[in-house]
């Protein structure tokens, strides 16, 4: 028992060291290719790192994928600008649908930009300002356009469909 439980333990580890191990996969990318193979490299990876963190929660791999100096050029009313702003949001998120998912549908690369189309899903269940989810479907998308610098996401400009997420929540009236 003693093995069977260092095992595991030695499994959680390799995981959280190796934030990389599960990657979300864009269904499309397309690059710049006039990028340096090491710098194209860079900025895929980051990126992947921070459309994880939005399908998982994982917020050790946005902590990796975002510049400490971080800048969020379309900040909410009421979020903190930088990295713990997007972790906060990231927790209100999973109140209200805690088995969000997030896939990639696109991801262009161009000269120090990524560009995603991310598709959101999941069930509200939990709560969102104020109201107790009732298990309703969500369904919507978002864009993302980051800034990258050394490798990170140096600065984030994000539209996402808030209307449709309301109205499928039944916070706003079709």
């Amino acid at each position: 028992m003693a093995t069977l439980a260092w095992l595991a333990a030695a499994s959680v580890l390799a995981q959280a060291s190796n934030p990389d191990g599960a990657l979300t996969t864009p269904k499309k990318i397309i690059v710049d290719q006039s990028l340096a193979k090491k710098t194209l490299d860079a900025q895929i990876l980051a990126a992947r790192r921070y459309d994880t963190f939005w399908n998982t929660g994982d917020e050790s791999l946005a902590r990796i994928a975002l510049a400490p100096t971080f800048i969020d050029n379309t900040l909410p009313h009421g979020r903190p600008q930088g990295v713990e702003g997007v972790l906060k949001a990231s927790r209100a998120f999973r109140t209200a649908v805690p088995d969000l998912r997030c896939e990639v549908t696109q991801m262009l690369v161009v000269g120090d930009r990524v560009i995603t189309h991310l598709h959101f899903t999941g069930r509200f269940t939990g709560t969102f300002a104020g109201k107790q989810g009732g298990g309703q479907a969500i369904d919507f998308i978002a864009t993302d356009i980051y800034r990258m610098a050394d490798g990170r996401i140096a600065e984030d400009w994000h539209l996402e469909d808030n209307l449709t997420f309301l109205q499928q929540a039944g916070l706003v009236a079709k």
